[in-house]
């Protein structure tokens, strides 16, 4: 069992002062349970690669972009999943470089304590862990509505509860498992996205027989946007939730066998997940279904409905829907258990360091976080709000919840960053001792931090005019929370607001654990089935 003070930190400033300063030489560093979290490291470089491919994809993308789709139209969702990607792609930069040198527990959370103040790495955890506890809710309410949709005979508390206890069961297995799960589970989830992206093309087209070729039909009728600026504010909200995940990697390169090599590596494919994944939805779910579809979320139904399910009803295979359902399904069962996976690391963490009840962090012998875990999926019974009011309403609720948090996060992410890189030029450092330099610094940096700041102010654009006092609130109720917490955290604890020149900039790195075996010399000496199963 890991004890959660064995981190031997300062609780009020949060100073490191135990034996993890150095450069990660210590024989600790090739251990298989981390002796500072009490995590397994069991995640292999090809796992932490097809959840940066693939990984958190699921009703978000496949359901929610018809949210999109619907308050802004086909063009605002280019915008919107545009923009969101390249701030992703600015954010993902900044903590390659941080994660890369320091995979230590708690990823950007610890960081903050490190390069800003503890307070500030408090407020940057609680908003996290927000975000994947409201995503997480959302997948229980998709992957619940897809089995009443199935079959009604069950009631949708009933389906919660089967999973709920499923999942729980999966998730206290271990990281290999989780692990392993996400690599099959994503690789579908990618196989089953470039099917949907050649149909789309066949169909626009005039290939499907019985249908005639619809070209560019919805940017016309029913037009490329929705509701002017005011849809485009709006999508920014649902892009945000569905790229959130794709700074999961931090969070697990404590648990990754090979941070060094697998950490930079996860963070490049990021770029082919933003051009292939959600550039690619956002075209063809807007060509392919119009936006004033019935059933999209934020329209008059209490059901869910997907844009591919629209598109393939529409091309005259009313079966489709189950097919999609089906396709639905299995990205639920990936994205519970990723956000399982996340939400429970982040307040493992955060318990360790004194920022969540010392219970939580708690892991056993086979390094697995109990308490976290069957806290993180108490969390879920947030979905069952859609017994009341349905799943649309219900879907939208939560995702406004989770929005803001999301941009407050990535903000804190790139802040942290530029901390770091002042504190590294005071102590005499150089950027070529950087096992992995970020692109475009400072640029990409300070785009990150004010294009966050903007887009968390804006988002709630559209409850303005008309006024809509509820939509208002639970558009901006989070906004001041990650301030209150700061403050409060900060004048009750004291804690200190670090200077360049105070700023550790040693402990917590480590090598891989492979670094500790006697290495082959090349992959040529491999058998060639060994050699394609190291590529993947």
């Amino acid at each position: 069992m890991a004890d959660p003070s064995s981190s031997q930190k300062d609780d009020k400033n949060g100073i490191l002062t135990d034996d993890r300063e150095g450069s990660g030489s210590d024989e600790s560093d090739f251990k298989a349970i981390d002796p500072h979290t009490g995590v397994k490291r069991g995640l292999k470089t090809r796992h932490l690669s097809m959840m940066a491919l693939a990984g958190i994809i699921g009703p978000g993308l496949l359901i929610g972009s018809g949210g999109a789709l619907s308050a802004g139209g086909p063009a605002s969702l280019i915008i919107g999943f545009g923009v969101i990607g390249i701030l992703a792609f600015s954010i993902m930069q900044s903590l390659g470089e941080l994660t890369t040198l320091y995979p230590t527990g708690g990823a950007f959370t610890e960081l903050g304590d490190r390069f800003v103040d503890k307070a500030f790495g408090v407020a940057v955890g609680w908003n996290y862990f927000i975000i994947w506890f409201c995503v997480l809710a959302n997948e229980y309410n998709v992957i619940s509505s897809v089995m009443v949709f199935w079959s009604d005979k069950v009631p949708l508390y009933g389906y919660f509860l089967i999973f709920w206890f499923a999942f729980t069961a999966f998730q206290l297995l271990g990281v290999e498992s989780f692990g392993e799960a996400e690599f099959w589970l994503a690789l579908i989830k990618l196989v089953g996205l470039i099917a949907y992206f050649f149909f789309s093309i066949i169909y626009v087209g005039g290939g499907v027989k019985g249908a005639p070729g619809i070209g560019a039909t919805y940017w016309r009728d029913p037009g490329a946007f929705a509701d002017g600026f005011r849809g485009v504010a709006s999508v920014f909200v649902f892009c945000s939730t569905f790229y959130a995940g794709v700074e999961s990697v931090a969070v697990a390169a404590t648990e990754t066998k090979n941070p060094g090599r697998a950490v930079p590596l996860a963070i490049r494919q990021v770029f082919i997940r933003i051009v292939v994944v959600y550039m690619g939805s956002a075209i063809f779910f807007g060509l392919t279904c119009p936006s004033n579809a019935p059933g999209l979320i934020g329209g008059s139904s209490r059901a869910l409905r997907s844009p591919m399910t629209v598109a393939l009803q529409n091309a005259g295979w009313e079966g489709g829907v189950h097919l999609i359902n089906a396709f639905i399904f299995i990205t639920c069962l990936s994205a519970v258990n990723s956000s399982i996976y996340i939400a429970s690391r982040t307040v493992l963490f955060m318990a360790q360091d004194g920022k969540a009840p010392r219970f939580l962090g708690y892991t056993n012998k086979r390094g697995v976080p109990v308490y976290a875990v069957l806290f993180t999926n108490a969390c879920g019974a947030l979905s069952m709000m859609n017994v009341s009011t349905g799943a649309s309403k219900a879907y939208g609720y939560i995702v406004n919840l989770s929005g803001v948090s999301t941009f407050l996060v990535w903000g804190a992410i790139s802040f942290i960053h530029i901390r770091f890189r002042s504190a590294w030029k005071a102590q005499g450092h150089s950027p070529d001792e950087l096992p992995f330099k970020s692109l475009l610094y400072p640029w990409n940096a300070y785009f990150g931090l004010g294009a966050n700041i903007f887009l968390a102010l804006i988002q709630g654009w559209s409850t303005f005019s008309p006024f809509d006092a509820g939509l208002f609130v639970d558009a901006y109720i989070l906004l001041p929370l990650f301030p209150v917490i700061y403050l409060v955290y900060k004048f009750w604890n004291k804690t200190k607001f670090w200077s360049v020149h105070e700023i550790d900039l040693q402990s917590g790195r480590r090598k891989d654990l492979d670094d500790a075996k006697p290495q082959r010399a090349s992959n040529a000496d491999l058998p060639f089935w060994q050699r394609i199963y190291k590529s993947l």
